[in-house]
């Protein structure tokens, strides 16, 4: 699969604010922002974003997955950092 498919599935499967998809073979590292990870452990935001990935995961079309998941707000202050790095 290729970012773009990746990111329609994202967009269609969750309410996200941004998703930003690379892709490298059947590598994918994914940074998702949205409301829906407020509140939400690492490991259930993870498993949030893995929901709608799994049929593609088992099928082999995405081997591995990196994931960072943010609330919008938590977004704004690591954009922050990193201009400040």
């Amino acid at each position: 699969m290729d970012s773009e498919q990746i990111e329609k599935l994202l967009k269609d499967a969750l309410d996200l604010t941004e998703v930003l998809v690379k892709t490298d073979g059947s590598h994918a590292t994914i940074t998702v922002v949205g409301e829906a990870f407020e509140g939400l452990s690492r490991v259930k935001q993870q498993q949030l974003v893995y929901r709608p990935l799994n049929e593609h995961i088992a099928s082999g079309a995405i081997h591995a997955v990196s994931i960072k998941a943010y609330t919008p707000t938590q977004w704004q202050r690591e954009k922050k950092l990193q201009m400040l790095s």
